[in-house]
């Protein structure tokens, strides 16, 4: 159990699995946790379980996330929201499906990172931010070509943002999951031909469970974890060091 008790985390993507678990581990060691997402309900259930205060924004649009996260003294930020695409070859890629999937999980990363540490220096307290990547950005997946792509792009701000934060004691860093098998996954992964095939590669042969993600997450962000940054931490099941 990791001491939160009188620090403020913000976390995106809130009223999905992984971010919602993730909030409610910071809640129950005494974080007080600001909630984004976009399901409505979702929300205001974590909100009564947890005692949460949720944040309605746009994490693409600048001004939206600048407004939300401008004043409010920072401790520690998951940045969550994702969105996962289409499964498409390169040649078949829709560059709209490719543009919006970047906007939704490295563009949105890049402003809520920008807006977040202005605030945290502004605290002087310091304070820790970890990116919820993927191991598609660790490996080539068939069929990621965007999704992947995006999940790059934020390792790599991950590992720029450690280097340019650290001076204010801020700490960056990702988690790189392996498939949460939720129904927004199951469309793909659960399919025989594909889940099948991937479980025989991995060490540990099952999926993960969002605990499983927030479990990490919740140590990079604690004092535990101070001297840890810059660091993609694959939590696959050995997946990716096959």
């Amino acid at each position: 159990m990791h001491d939160f008790g009188g620090r403020t985390v913000l976390i995106t993507g809130a009223s999905g699995g992984i971010g919602g678990a993730t909030a409610r581990m910071l809640a129950a060691q005494g974080a007080q946790v600001l909630a984004c997402g976009r399901d409505e309900n979702a929300l205001a259930a974590l909100a009564a379980q947890t005692g949460a205060t949720t944040l309605r924004f746009d994490v693409t649009k600048e001004d939206e996330v600048r407004d939300a996260i401008e004043g409010r003294d920072l401790d520690g930020v998951v940045n969550c929201a994702g969105w996962g695409g289409a499964i498409e070859t390169p040649q078949e890629a829709d560059v709209e499906v490719f543009d919006k999937v970047m906007a939704i999980n490295a563009r949105s990363t890049l402003l809520v990172t920008k807006h977040a540490s202005r605030q945290m220096i502004r605290h002087g307290r310091g304070g820790s931010i970890v990116n919820v990547s993927s191991q598609a950005s660790l490996v080539g997946l068939t069929g990621h070509i965007a999704y992947g792509s995006s999940k790059a792009a934020m390792d790599n701000m991950t590992r720029v943002s450690a280097l340019e934060l650290g001076r204010y004691n801020i700490r960056v860093n990702s988690v790189n999951p392996t498939v949460v098998m939720t129904p927004m996954s199951a469309w793909y992964w659960g399919r025989p031909e594909v889940e099948g095939p991937f479980l025989e590669q991995m060490p540990l042969g099952r999926w993960a469970t969002e605990d499983d993600v927030a479990g990490p997450v919740v140590f990079l962000l604690s004092d535990q974890a101070a001297m840890i940054t810059g660091v993609c931490l694959p939590v696959d099941g050995g997946y990716t060091n096959r």
